[in-house]
């Protein structure tokens, strides 16, 4: 007869494989007595599985709904299976279920078998999507970094910057965000000393993880989408505007993606725009394409270009029939 705990395991996979077992079945399966099942059963219970059973001569025992979710006993292939299927919805544009594949995705390659992961990594690479919105990013590196994060472990890879500069960064990994089309890590970059956001599908290779490091408070409070908005809306560009909209927040939230624009709501009518440009007359023109009242906060130069456009509309209006 097996050792106890691997007699458990052994249980518990079958009541996992199938809806319902008769006493019966599982005595031969598992080659002991009926004592010895009930008690087996039992030690199930006690460790949070709702193990129902029934008795008489259709009776038996099936691994029902519990209030959480137990631990999983998953055979190699189911294992291998369900690695592919999360590594594919965390790098997919399927809304809301990104981040919670790659945590998924993370937990369950921490306790992968070595052979098992490579057999994952290579049917991962032999999958080519039809379409895919946004830059490809692999899954692989997506849990090395989510790890790294977790663990408060140091990264070192090779970046590529937006005029595809490459530099060699080490980086304290505080946590990832996904705008919807693509990756970012936010990490205090150790040469700079400073916070920085990087793109995903910028580093180049396989990250290597170095030594720990106590984490430091996260910029923005802790709310990292926040920080990468800002980010992404205005860094990259010289000039900085403010713009009071005339419009809910959740109706601009709607149409602008974080990336294009930081927003916040000033009351239930208004919201304050903040973003970057690198043409102020262009920025003018795009507010009036959002079709939206609007107060221009700053720069001032924005005033000056909107006086431009009004008085270049009044001429094109007046030469018209």
């Amino acid at each position: 007869m097996l050792p106890t705990a691997a007699r458990l395991l052994r249980l518990l996979s079958l009541l996992q494989a199938r809806r319902f077992w008769s006493g019966a079945e599982l005595v031969e399966r598992l080659e002991v007595t009926d004592r010895t099942l009930r008690r087996d059963i039992e030690r199930l219970r006690q460790l949070g599985y709702p193990v129902a059973g029934t008795s008489g001569v259709a009776g038996g025992y099936q691994l029902g709904a519990g209030a959480s979710l137990p631990p999983l006993q998953l055979e190699d292939d189911e294992a291998l299976a369900l690695s592919i299927a999360l590594g594919t919805a965390a790098t997919s544009s399927v809304s809301g279920m990104d981040e919670a594949a790659l945590r998924a995705l993370v937990k369950l390659e921490q306790v992968l078998p070595r052979r098992l992961r490579r057999r994952a990594d290579a049917l991962r690479a032999s999958i080519l999507p039809l379409y895919r919105a946004g830059a490809s990013v692999s899954a692989a590196v997506l849990s090395t970094l989510a790890s790294a994060c977790r663990d408060h472990e140091q990264l070192c890879f090779d970046y590529q910057d937006g005029k595809a500069r490459t530099s060699t960064r080490r980086v304290e990994p505080t946590g990832l965000v996904h705008t919807g089309q693509r990756w970012y890590i936010v990490a205090w970059d150790v040469d700079r000393d400073d916070f920085r956001t990087f793109r995903v599908d910028r580093i180049g290779g396989q990250p290597e993880r170095g030594p720990r490091f106590a984490p430091r408070p996260p910029p923005e409070g802790g709310d990292l989408r926040k920080y990468v908005s800002r980010a992404l809306a205005t860094s990259p560009y010289e000039m900085q505007a403010r713009v009071i909209l005339h419009a809910p927040l959740a109706a601009m939230q709607a149409r602008l993606s974080p990336s294009t624009a930081l927003l916040e709501a000033l009351d239930e009518r208004r919201c304050r725009l903040q973003a970057g440009a690198s043409s102020s007359e262009g920025f003018v023109a795009w507010l009036l394409l959002l079709g939206v009242e609007f107060e221009i906060e700053e720069p001032p130069e924005l005033f000056d270009r909107a006086r431009e456009l009004r008085a270049r509309l009044d001429r094109v209006l007046a030469r018209s029939p």
